[in-house]
């Protein structure tokens, strides 16, 4: 199973650990592309700060934030895990997970990131600045600078096995599972069962509480229709809906009671 996960606008500190090496992180057919937007936006904010802050959607009171943009390649790291806080990754709770379940994490965990493509869980990175919605004046809309490196990439990430989709559309925009990935594909939306919309902070945090409950009970559903079994077998109420097509995602709907 892999997971596929937004990153979180709020982020920890850099850590003390060793600067960033981009040759270490996962996923290395996206260093290229990688580069590219590091060197790009290292750039960017160091020459100016208000172009930078207009470019990266910042208000004045976070012009603060841009000095992590310029120290990228020097400031500690700790593992993206530790980095990604907000209301997801709280209600996820790595580090308080099991030693096998932190394993099944690494494995099967991937965050979406306008500055790295995609990382695991493990990957030690810095705290930065750069969402997905972001058009750097060199590169463009990050979302369209990732879609082919990641084109080549993530098909042979997900292997034969199930995708459990979770990204906002922003992050969904760098890569679209097609043909036989994509059956194999479920997306994810939580509804408040009472009025039948969408909630942003619980929508979040069940989606959190959704994948810890996965990684805590070892599950490993191979295709959607699987998922929702195991997702029922942990509590969770789900309506699924199959593909009306082949070479379409499952789309789940997860009912929940409570706002909270």
């Amino acid at each position: 199973m892999l997971v596929l996960l937004p990153p979180s606008e709020g982020k920890a500190a850099s850590g003390r650990g060793a600067p960033l090496k981009p040759e270490g992180l996962s996923l290395p057919g996206l260093a290229p592309a990688r580069e590219a937007v590091l060197t790009e936006l290292v750039e960017l904010c160091a020459a100016d700060e208000t172009k930078a802050s207009e470019v990266l959607g910042l208000s004045e009171g976070l012009r603060g934030e841009l000095a992590k943009n310029t120290e990228l390649r020097t400031a500690g790291t700790r593992p993206a895990g530790e980095i990604y806080t907000g209301v997801l990754y709280d209600a996820l709770d790595l580090a308080s997970l099991e030693p096998a379940a932190k394993r099944r994490a690494a494995r099967s965990l991937l965050v979406f990131s306008g500055l790295w493509g995609a990382v695991r869980v493990t990957d030690r990175i810095p705290s930065y600045r750069c969402s997905m919605g972001v058009r750097l004046p060199g590169l463009g809309a990050l979302a369209g600078h990732w879609k082919a490196p990641m084109a080549e990439v993530l098909p042979e990430v997900a292997g034969g096995g199930l995708v459990l989709d979770l990204r906002s559309a922003a992050y969904a925009a760098a890569w679209k599972p097609k043909g036989g990935t994509a059956e194999r594909t479920a997306t994810v939306r939580v509804l408040h069962a009472p009025t039948r919309k969408v909630v942003s902070h619980f929508n979040k945090a069940t989606k959190g509480r959704i994948v810890r409950s996965l990684l805590t009970a070892g599950a490993a559903p191979r295709r959607p229709a699987e998922l929702v079994e195991a997702l029922r077998d942990l509590g969770y109420e789900v309506e699924a809906e199959a593909p009306a097509r082949a070479g379409q995602a499952w789309s789940l709907d997860v009912l929940v009671a409570e706002v909270h």
